[in-house]
């Protein structure tokens, strides 16, 4: 497709991954945008006019590659006859692969994200990467557990990143460790968690918050 035929849209998810490339030396900035611009025959003044946000905007792009590279790759009936925590190991792990080789601009994405100013886009970001995970392991609560998921595994797949940045073990066997521990915690934490809000037989919420409110006399 021609230039001349791409959506801004397009364009910034042709460049993302270019751009990721060039971090290393130019940084996540205007540079490493003409870097990429170039690499991928378009107009420099096109392709800064469709990364306007600054730094963010261009980790948001590469990131929103990956949960799309994520979904074609492993769509939910692919891992339907998984167990849950093997679905969601798979998921992070893909992700883990597209970022190999790229643990410079990773690094350098977090220290932009841990800016103040950044804080709740990089809130945001996350929960949308986490919110595609368990979409895609086939998740439909609607409940506060909705919420409870996605913060958790947000913090498991946050906390796993920074493993990785630094692993230099053959394979990054001690990311994936890592990654095997914190999943085995969250199993043990659900299933708890089931446990003490099954109802009781013969105990009744309702009639135990009424006693709460009016004391039997």
């Amino acid at each position: 497709m021609a230039e001349g035929d791409l959506t801004l849209d397009e364009i910034r998810d042709r460049l993302a991954p270019l751009i990721a490339d060039s971090v290393a030396f130019d940084g996540w900035s205007e540079g490493a945008v003409e870097h990429a611009a170039a690499r991928a025959g378009i107009d420099p003044a096109v392709a800064r006019l469709a990364f306007k946000g600054g730094a963010m905007d261009l980790i948001t792009a590469w990131t929103g590659t990956i949960d799309d590279a994520m979904a074609r790759a492993l769509p939910a009936e692919k891992l339907a006859g998984m167990k849950v925590r093997e679905r969601i190991r798979t998921l992070v792990l893909f992700r883990l692969e597209r970022l190999a080789g790229k643990e410079e601009a990773l690094r350098r994405a977090q220290a932009v994200m841990a800016m103040p100013q950044n804080a709740k886009r990089a809130l945001r970001l996350g929960w949308h990467s986490a919110d595609a995970m368990w979409r895609l392991a086939g998740d439909t609560a609607t409940d506060y557990n909705h919420y409870t998921k996605r913060a958790i595994l947000g913090s498991v797949y946050a906390a796993t990143l920074a493993v990785f940045v630094g692993d230099e073990s053959e394979g990054k066997a001690e990311t994936r460790a890592f990654l095997d521990r914190r999943i085995e915690g969250v199993m043990r934490f659900e299933k708890a968690k089931a446990r003490l809000l099954r109802p009781r037989e013969g105990f009744s919420l309702t009639r135990f918050l009424g006693r709460l409110r009016y004391p039997a006399r």
